[in-house]
């Protein structure tokens, strides 16, 4: 998967770009009154369904939920925790830098593909990154 920043034009691949819509569609639904900062995120499972989430704040800021979570949570709700992701779509409507934060990255490693593209806007621009780039040593808990 090419990096975006490599796209001479600058845009990620049509499919990334709907993923990437869908996210900020979903962060138009951001309950966010304390800090204002609205995240949408989508992710493309690999049967082939779209799940979009978003942030979720609440007064004690440490029970806030982020966009990547809520919409895990929505698609293990939806088709059960077998699920797969193969990408990721991070999108805020305040024009900032907002990678995945590392909780969400950690929680999405137990369901992601290790190449899955995530792609969202960093100070630079739009960044598409594998999810093993963005967590490259996740702590994974095997049972023996």
């Amino acid at each position: 998967m090419p990096n975006a920043d490599e796209n001479p034009i600058g845009l990620p691949e049509p499919a990334l770009e709907k993923l990437l819509e869908q996210a900020r569609q979903a962060a138009l639904h951001s309950y966010s009154p304390y800090s204002g900062f609205r995240v949408g995120a989508a992710l493309q499972l690999t049967n082939g369904q779209i799940v979009t989430g978003t942030n979720v704040e609440n007064a004690s800021y440490g029970l806030t939920i982020c966009a990547e979570r809520s919409a895990l949570a929505r698609a293990i709700s939806q088709f059960g925790p077998g699920i797969s992701i193969e990408s990721v779509a991070v999108a805020n409507l305040n024009d900032a830098p907002s990678p995945p934060c590392g909780a969400c990255r950690q929680v999405l490693a137990e369901f992601i593909l290790p190449e899955a593209p995530v792609i969202f806007p960093a100070a630079d621009g739009l960044r598409t990154m594998a999810f093993s780039e963005l967590l490259p040593l996740s702590f994974d808990m095997k049972m023996k």
